[in-house]
């Protein structure tokens, strides 16, 4: 099957780790959760040095067995600090 291309929102350190807000990743379909963090830490090692990183599939965060789709809304929310 052929590659599909997603744009993945980034937030807080995240954003500056991918060096914007937006960008985009090519996966294969199937893909789940845990390979796209594997993706993320292999292609942006700084992801390596948060305490962790949890990912919202269509504005619900998920498990790494859950499978992407192409027409997901994928975002990277980092570990948020609180007062």
């Amino acid at each position: 099957m052929n590659p599909m291309t997603i744009d993945i929102l980034a937030f807080g350190i995240a954003k500056d780790i991918l060096g914007g807000t937006i960008t985009q990743m090519e996966f294969s379909p199937g893909m789940k959760v845990s390979h796209l963090k594997k993706q993320l830490t292999d292609q942006y090692p700084d992801f390596q040095k948060l305490a962790s990183l949890r990912i919202a599939v269509n504005s619900e965060y998920q498990e790494d067995d859950f499978v992407l789709n192409a027409k997901d809304e994928i975002a990277i929310i980092p570990p948020v600090a609180g007062g």
